[in-house]
């Protein structure tokens, strides 16, 4: 089963071959703009999503609360259950020290898809909008291209490094963030914001109920499967 079956919110217009806007273009946003409050409740294009929206104001990501009783097919990692498109594969990224996960990634033909849940304050709710300024900001240190866009949720970034491309989305839940990031070659760039967006919109958060410090990863957990696959290989 694909994962675009569910009805979904219109989206802004494609901005073409490339993840990349230039000056000009309607989703570009200049670095001294407001940030994610800031940004215009009315949109500039017919039947756009609203901009600085959070997860309760579209179709996805859920909550597990408020998790749809639909038939996308899902990895179950504990704290995110993901999509998985056809023709997609699931890659275990562990840390050689620990032996623990790292991440899990969704191999598309867009690009590799990484979706992770972090603690987040019970009370703002805006966690996301800080966070991806540091990470512009780290980017930009590195040399990076960085480009903030208007977006279904909010800010997006998108990044060039070298040949290769960046994008990144996050939505602010209760007491968690969701942060998505899709990594490929520049020349597979066309299309790439439109998966990962998908994927997100899919994705549901089990945040629990345990105390944990505001940026913490949410835990990982492995299918049975998949971790009794990696561990067989490990020996």
């Amino acid at each position: 089963m694909g994962i675009f079956r569910r009805k979904r919110r219109s989206e802004p217009p494609k901005r073409g071959r490339h993840a990349l806007p230039e000056p000009g273009d309607a989703d570009y946003v200049e670095d001294d703009l407001p940030e994610y409050d800031g940004y215009d409740t009315a949109s500039e294009h017919e039947g756009a999503a609203p901009q600085g929206a959070t997860f309760a104001d579209t179709d996805g990501p859920y909550d597990i609360d408020d998790a749809p009783d639909d038939s996308v097919a899902r990895i179950d990692l504990g704290s995110v259950q993901v999509p998985v498109p056809e023709g997609a594969q699931v890659q275990v990224e562990m840390d050689q020290e620990t032996q623990n996960v790292r991440a899990v990634h969704v191999v598309t033909g867009h690009g590799q898809a990484t979706i992770s849940a972090y603690a987040a304050p019970r009370s703002s709710g805006k966690l996301w909008p800080e966070v991806s300024n540091e990470l512009a900001e780290q980017l930009r240190s590195d040399g990076a291209t960085v480009r903030r866009l208007r977006g279904v949720w909010g800010i997006e970034l998108s990044v060039r490094m070298g040949d290769t491309s960046l994008f990144f989305v996050g939505v602010d839940g209760p007491r968690w963030m969701l942060r998505g990031v899709m990594a490929g070659q520049q020349e597979a760039a066309e299309g790439a914001p439109e998966m990962l967006r998908a994927l997100v919109r899919g994705t549901i958060v089990n945040r629990g109920e345990s105390p944990m410090p505001v940026r913490n990863p949410l835990s990982i957990t492995l299918p049975p499967a998949i971790a009794d696959h990696i561990a067989a290989s490990q020996e």
